[in-house]
């Protein structure tokens, strides 16, 4: 049987989707097209250099981009070579993490951007497997082990020129358990494991991906994700070029924050189709609408909020969508509600946006039951990248929200128990998955790889359940469960989601609980949004009855959710956070109390905040209006 490569799928496309374009990217005020058969000779001719210059078989390369074509035509350059891509965040800017990553690898070299070149230059000393360093752009001055892209392309055609054959026979030597990836974990402990993906746990992984979300030729995304990131690598690159579609990258800023500020513009220019996204994004792109509304007049305000009630009740969960006497009632009136409103808002994001699909951490029901109301909805998925990364998800065709929809396709999911036995139906415990999208274990690791894989079964560290449907729940990580003074264990995720997506005025929250007589919680809150309401309370946060007032918004917010608020009965009451401190500056990847794939680092935190969290089991730490979240909130201003 063929080989089922990353190379021959690409080559596959190109055959069938030739003319198509299969990387949009803005270059000065326009977005230009790169098709099919266009990426496939900047690949041969890339890769042809690197074989050029010694990148064989087996060998680890590095690529640190932005996405942009480059970035496809790298990897891909790399993974005809016969060699295997290492894929690193660009946000790594810690220099011993991104050491560790390259040394551990054994790269032998590394393709970078131009922005990422001076922390290559800063480390090379000190990585004796580093050969070779190839960068993307021009810059000013080049030191010895550097090469320009453009002198790799031609010496590139120069080798392909005499040695086409023995480039052929390359690329096609590729077997399909061979490595083509090492994925670093976001680094949540000292040392992060460099998970080993295939070319087969790809391959398979797209077919499992196209079983559960169709992907028509025509289809376009803007890639707003990290392209290292496993789930926008798998869904937002090979996906749809398997399928013969088309993805665009976000203008790059010079700063991280202007790349972020170009992606609203970018939505407009490109009118895609469908978009991956992620939590913290979804929060953001709920906040800029909310925040537009609210800058119309308080009858447009008040006219979304009966509009957003209208559709809620209307879409129910999703899958009883319409169903019922009272439901099919409100029918026209959602219709008007669409024409007047939803419209509107859909044009922001191109106008043919069909739906998101949400990866990379729990996405709360709130958020999904906002964005079915509008019309744009954002289906959950699951997977991780030991996974490569896709394991279920929701679709256009079935869903039901607050779930994580159904199991891919050829895939085996199991929910065990503590002693690894299956459980029944409906019952919570440890995800486990397998199938040919499993990874072959960590890089240099026996004993972790031994720790999750087990008779081909990936044991998660997440915990779910499947209900009668066979749609799939997932709880939280099985490691960061709090254990009350009662030796209670609970998944702390789905409450600071609940709370955070329920309130406007906090961003971040995390509950901590170790055997303690109650839960505490860690609060960054909106900062914005609280002034805003100081101003229209005609208070400061200068002065004591201002912050008062803020520290008592704030437990409101909490007291929601406890006995006789607006969510009594979502969680247990013993759950809910007994005191709280306000930070002042938020989790971020650059603090460490984020990872790259935007999720808390809690032990970090955890360690950051002792003295805080100490303070909170204390009779005037307890108090909300203690002096330490007083002289927080006396320094808010606007960000």
């Amino acid at each position: 049987m063929t080989p089922r490569t990353l190379p021959r799928l690409f080559k596959n496309s190109v055959q069938r989707f030739g003319r198509n374009v299969l990387i949009w990217e803005k270059k000065g005020d326009r977005y230009e097209g790169t098709t099919y058969s266009e990426m496939e000779k900047r690949v041969s001719d890339f890769s042809a250099g690197l074989i050029s210059l010694g990148l064989q078989k087996g060998d680890r390369a590095a690529l640190i981009c932005e996405g942009r074509n480059d970035w496809v035509m790298s990897e891909l350059g790399v993974l005809f070579a016969g060699a295997v891509n290492v894929p690193v965040s660009v946000k790594i800017n810690d220099l011993s993490d991104l050491k560790f990553r390259l040394a551990h690898s054994g790269c032998k070299m590394a393709v970078v951007s131009q922005t990422q070149t001076d922390k290559i230059r800063r480390i090379k000393r000190d990585l004796p497997d580093l050969e070779r360093i190839v960068i993307l752009d021009e810059i000013d001055k080049w030191e010895s082990e550097e090469i320009h892209r453009d002198e790799v392309i031609s010496r590139g055609k120069d080798y392909l020129q005499s040695k086409r054959e023995t480039f052929e026979n390359i690329w096609q030597s590729v077997q399909e358990n061979d490595y083509a990836n090492i994925c670093y974990t976001s680094g949540t402990t000292a040392d992060p494991k460099g998970i080993l993906l295939t070319h087969r746990n790809y391959t398979a992984n797209i077919e499992q991906s196209n079983s559960l979300v169709s992907c028509p030729e025509w289809y376009l995304t803007l890639l707003i994700l990290p392209w290292d990131h496993a789930f926008a690598h798998t869904c937002g690159i090979y996906t749809m070029t398997k399928n013969g579609a088309s993805v665009a990258s976000v203008e790059q800023g010079k700063t991280a924050l202007e790349t972020l500020k170009n992606i609203p513009q970018n939505i407009k220019e490109i009118r895609p189709t469908i978009m991956l996204s992620v939590p913290s994004l979804a929060k953001n792109f709920r906040r800029n609408i909310e925040n537009t509304i609210r800058k119309k007049s308080p009858k447009t305000a008040s006219l979304f909020q009966k509009a957003l009630k209208t559709a809620y009740d209307y879409n129910g969960i999703g899958s009883n969508r319409g169903k019922g006497f009272k439901r099919k009632l409100k029918k026209p009136l959602l219709s008007a509600y669409d024409k007047l409103i939803f419209k509107k808002i859909q044009k922001n994001f191109g106008g043919r946006l069909e739906f998101f699909i949400g990866g990379g951490a729990l996405l709360d029901i709130e958020l999904q039951k906002f964005f079915y109301a509008i019309g744009m909805p954002m289906y959950q998925g699951y997977g991780l990248t030991e996974a490569a990364p896709v394991i279920s998800s929701n679709s256009k065709e079935t869903h039901k929200l607050g779930s994580s929809g159904k199991v891919a396709h050829n895939l085996e999911l199991k929910i065990r128990d503590d002693k690894g036995n299956p459980v029944p139906t409906g019952e919570k415990g440890e995800i486990t998955v397998k199938g040919e999208n499993v990874m072959p274990g960590y890089w240099k690791n026996e004993k972790a790889t031994k720790e999750v894989l087990k008779d081909g079964w990936l044991y998660t560290g997440d915990l779910g359940y499947l209900d009668e449907e066979g749609f799939l729940y997932v709880l939280g990580r099985k490691k960061s469960l709090l254990i009350g003074n009662d030796a209670e264990k609970y998944s702390p995720e789905g409450i600071e989601e609940a709370i955070i997506d329920h309130s406007e005025y906090i961003d971040q929250m995390m509950l901590y609980n170790n055997q303690c007589p109650y839960t505490v919680a860690l609060i960054v809150p909106d900062k914005n949004a609280l002034l805003r309401w100081l101003e229209n309370q005609n208070l400061s946060c200068k002065t004591p009855q201002g912050q008062e007032a803020v520290l008592k918004l704030i437990q409101q917010q909490i007291e929601a959710f406890t006995s006789g608020g607006e969510y009594e009965g979502m969680f247990p009451q013993r759950w809910l956070p007994s005191a709280f401190a306000v930070l002042g500056e938020p989790f971020t990847e650059e603090n460490h109390m984020l990872n790259s794939t935007l999720k808390k680092v809690r032990r970090n935190i955890t360690e950051f905040y002792k003295n805080r969290i100490d303070y909170l089991y204390t009779p005037e730490g307890k108090n909300i209006f203690n002096h330490q979240n007083r002289t927080i909130v006396s320094r808010f201003v606007e960000s």
